[in-house]
């Protein structure tokens, strides 16, 4: 019998550590944080909260104008107890929105900044962005030649501008009430790279303000999900949950259901964890069954 040296031994288990990896055999490492599991909804009804709760939901978020709710019924009681979101962005954000929040046991208030329409601007694939870190103010947004795009960097630069100004002014009552103020990225042509909201949601150098992250809303502008999560790192307070799914030559797309889409969803659960994320993912989704998306936010939260 031949005689294995530690060496030869060495180097077969590790061949064969490589073998069981590519054959999905060895398991990833274990997850690290909790996530729980919220689901938007219309006009909230205790009807509404049962079914949530019976399909397996934790919470909900209610539309931005109504007062939150938990699937276990009630109102300023059910928000206390589900620790979930209240959003109150009507666009006419005012200081008592982040006391009512408070009111009902809110964690947090979503709050969407900016917003720049109706000019020449890059399509979504196009944009290169930089930036003055001192200000926040767009320096180009293409490559080459952006005289093309002037007004449209004018713009997002004194969108900027109003937007740092009009948060500012809520970080006292933020800090009176206990409410974070989340900032969310939505489809208005304001701060599509996450350096820039991230540069943003920091500036204001306070705990009160916080990123609300729409995992779906800029895939068009082809930076991953997860890249836009561990650019947020602990800046991170609420996240919502869809998918969007990108046209074959990655130029535009549309919203599909969660697991339709170009989203790596292992990837994005990952992300949560490496940035230590515990915290709650809310649908905001409708036409499949309570039930489905259940299944459908489990398999995202089990990293599948």
């Amino acid at each position: 019998m031949n005689e294995v040296t530690r060496r030869e031994f060495l180097l077969g288990s590790a061949a064969a550590g490589v073998g069981l990896m590519a054959a999905g055999q060895l398991s990833a490492a274990p997850l690290r944080t909790t996530l729980h599991k919220a689901m938007y909804i219309g006009e909230p009804k205790l009807d509404t909260f049962k079914a949530l709760k019976d399909a397996g939901f934790e919470g909900v978020e209610g539309p931005r104008r109504q007062r939150h709710a938990g699937p276990g019924g009630g109102h300023a009681r059910a928000g206390r107890e589900d620790r979930h979101p209240h959003p109150l962005d009507d666009g006419r954000w005012k200081s008592n929105g982040l006391r009512v929040a408070a009111a009902y046991g809110a964690q947090a208030v979503l709050h969407v900044p900016g917003g720049v329409r109706g000019m020449p601007m890059p399509e979504p694939w196009e944009f290169e962005i930089e930036f003055d870190p001192t200000s926040g103010h767009l320096t180009r947004v293409v490559k080459g030649d952006n005289q093309r795009y002037a007004a449209y960097i004018e713009a997002h630069n004194h969108s900027m501008d109003s937007a740092r100004e009009h948060v500012q002014k809520l970080i006292p009552v933020a800090e009176q009430t206990k409410v974070v103020v989340a900032l969310e990225n939505v489809w208005n042509n304001f701060c599509v790279k996450p350096s820039i909201f991230k540069w943003l949601v920091a500036s204001f150098k306070s705990p009160w303000i916080k990123a609300y992250f729409d995992v779906g809303n800029h895939v068009k502008y082809l930076t991953p999900p997860e890249v836009w999560i561990r650019e947020f790192g602990p800046l991170l307070a609420k996240v919502h949950i869809k998918d969007f799914k990108l046209n074959p030559d990655r130029h535009g797309g549309r919203f599909v259901h969660p697991g339709e889409g170009s989203i790596d969803w292992p990837a994005v659960r990952r992300g949560f964890d490496d940035v230590g994320y515990n915290g709650w993912l809310t649908i905001e989704d409708g036409g499949i069954p309570y039930p489905e998306f259940n299944r459908r936010l489990d398999r995202i939260i089990a990293g599948q």
